[in-house]
């Protein structure tokens, strides 16, 4: 799988990325299981002792793992099967004290994952040893939100590093949970189609009227870096846009929104009013969850019906949905990118060339 570096003669990942079954198994394990990826925010593992258990990417990659706060107030994601005979340790979020406890045959660890007791295994020779304790997976802390990789392979704070110097003024450890504003779709098509349209604004004249209007589509900009990219929309007149202190890179511009990917499946959309995340979590090779969570910053408005994110997301559904069935044609191979108003997908796609080695 190869994507030319050059835009102006490159060709689209081919028809079979989207529609083949043992290329998403690939897909699992080449691009998610080395990545990092949103698993909730800090606000579930707000105490000491306090433990959230869940199965990163269910279905998918479907490994079950868990967040605990021990009670110097650090958090760790560690897993969660006892190293003695598989079974899942803790089944619900709660407070468990000083330890994690199997309820199986009795076997204790500590909260930074190490092996504390065991009844029955005093006659064990050469036990315990390191396999005994719960194996810790690499996680990061960033905007109040929790990301974790199984094994990760590029660095998480240069993917992020773009995202902080273009928002660094805004006031972003304020932002508050938004439950108006969230809510999951779920979409019949591959994962990776929902972000090839997300990636371009080419679409928007013809996809979204009302985005249209409020956007001055000829100053629409694009923006790649390492592990992310943006998309620039600048607001039209009479529009909602940033109050941006001089030395911001974008100062001078009436910016309506900033709209950041970082690889492999995450949207952040920055407005005047706070942050709308979009976690684009794969089901199957032909079937998404779209997680929308929102945020707004403190003593800042939301009005739901005033920003148009749901009637955007139905209209992006609806045609990522299309070309989920235009993609089963055996006439369609695969096509080329506008060289002006494709970069994000030209982006994407040689990540994934790149990520399938």
């Amino acid at each position: 799988m190869l994507i030319n570096t050059n835009i102006r003669q490159a060709s689209t990942l081919p028809g079979s990325f989207y529609r083949d079954k043992a290329i998403f198994d690939e897909v699992k394990e080449k691009i998610f299981a080395a990545s990092w990826l949103y698993v909730a925010d800090v606000s579930v593992v707000k105490n000491p002792g306090d433990v959230y258990p869940f199965a990163l990417l269910p279905g998918v990659l479907d490994e079950p793992l868990v967040l605990v706060r021990d009670r110097d107030g650090m958090l760790r994601c560690l897993s969660n099967v006892c190293t003695h005979r598989g079974k899942v340790i803790v089944e619900e979020a709660s407070s468990v004290g000083t330890m994690l406890r199997c309820g199986y045959h009795g076997r204790c660890f500590r909260l930074d994952g190490s092996f504390k007791s065991m009844p029955e295994f005093g006659q064990s020779e050469d036990f315990p040893t390191a396999a005994d304790n719960l194996h810790q997976v690499p996680m990061r802390e960033w905007m109040g939100m929790i990301f974790v990789s199984l094994k990760p392979a590029f660095d998480f704070e240069e993917a992020i590093q773009p995202i902080r110097e273009r928002v660094g003024f805004l006031p972003t450890d304020t932002l508050l949970f938004e439950p108006e504003g969230t809510q999951d779709y779920f979409v019949n098509a591959n994962w990776a189609l929902y972000c090839d349209n997300f990636l371009e604004g080419f679409h928007i004249p013809f996809v979204h009227p009302a985005l249209n209007e409020a956007l001055d589509f000829k100053q629409y900009d694009y923006e790649l870096f390492r592990y992310c990219n943006l998309q620039i929309g600048i607001a039209d007149e009479g529009q909602p846009h940033f109050d941006l202190p001089p030395g911001q890179p974008d100062f001078g511009k009436k910016i309506y929104a900033w709209y950041f990917w970082l690889f492999p499946n995450l949207m952040l959309n920055f407005y005047p009013w706070g942050l709308s995340l979009n976690i684009i979590e794969p089901l199957s090779h032909e079937r998404t969850k779209v997680r929308f969570r929102t945020y707004r910053f403190e003593n800042q408005p939301f009005n739901r019906s005033e920003n148009q994110l749901e009637k955007t997301e139905l209209e992006d559904e609806a045609v990522v949905e299309s070309v989920q069935r235009g993609i089963q044609s055996r006439f369609y191979q695969q096509g080329r990118f506008s060289p002006t108003m494709e970069k994000g997908v030209h982006h994407f796609h040689g990540l994934v060339a790149e990520f399938f080695g």
